[in-house]
């Protein structure tokens, strides 16, 4: 006598669906982290990397804690960028703001171009933005006054232009600015933490003055 090949529906219909809770619990945590990755991912699209730095740099992982040159906390999360002095070439991306938990961006000593996005000034956790002897051009984005971690700003030695925005001076733990050897314009702010800022960290901007004149001299005198 042939045994009878039909199931319950109720046995059916849980078979059908444990495999997709599973699936759910293990794509959504994935899908959390992952997006970092997207964003890491997208900023190694837009480099030349000459000496392979970046082959770890998997897209199909689930997060890039275990990328080189990412650092990242006990929750997956990261924390830092550590690309500096690496022969890179490229510009940055505006996913970069999307690293909200990111406290360090080095990419000193490379060969950046093009401009600082704006969207930077979303990463609330930064403490030390590092983009100093690249190629970097356009003027430096007001949103950076968002950065109230911000301690350390060094974006010397690149094409700036355009003025030192004001917003800067609202970050009371910045201790250290330096904006040399650009071609930035206007005056030198002189209020909050740039009371503190040595004028060596301005020189050679040909086209910037000395610093402002509390309601003596107007701002952006030749911007």
């Amino acid at each position: 006598m042939a045994l009878s090949a039909a199931a319950p529906a109720g046995t059916l219909t849980l078979a059908l669906s444990v495999p997709l809770l599973l699936l759910l619990v293990l794509w959504a945590p994935g899908a959390s982290s992952n997006s970092e990755g997207d964003a890491l991912s997208a900023l190694r699209r837009s480099l030349s990397d000459p000496d392979g730095v970046l082959q770890s740099w998997d897209a199909t992982l689930v997060n890039p804690c275990t990328w080189f040159h990412v650092t990242c906390d006990r929750e997956n999360r990261v924390t830092r960028l550590d690309l500096g002095n690496l022969k890179l070439s490229g510009h940055l991306v505006p996913e970069l703001g999307k690293l909200e938990h990111l406290q360090y961006l080095e990419l000193y000593k490379n060969n950046i171009q093009g401009a600082i996005p704006s969207e930077l000034g979303n990463l609330k956790n930064l403490i030390s933005l590092d983009l100093y002897k690249n190629n970097i051009s356009g003027k430096i984005p007001p949103t950076l006054g968002k950065l109230k971690s911000l301690v350390f700003l060094r974006i010397n030695d690149n094409k700036l232009t355009g003025p030192i925005p004001r917003e800067l001076a609202t970050i009371s733990g910045l201790k250290v600015v330096d904006v040399s050897n650009n071609n930035l314009c206007g005056t030198i702010p002189t209020s909050g933490p740039f009371e503190h800022i040595p004028l060596s960290n301005f020189e050679n901007n040909p086209r910037l003055e000395g610093p402002e004149l509390q309601g003596l001299a107007s701002y952006e005198t030749n911007c």
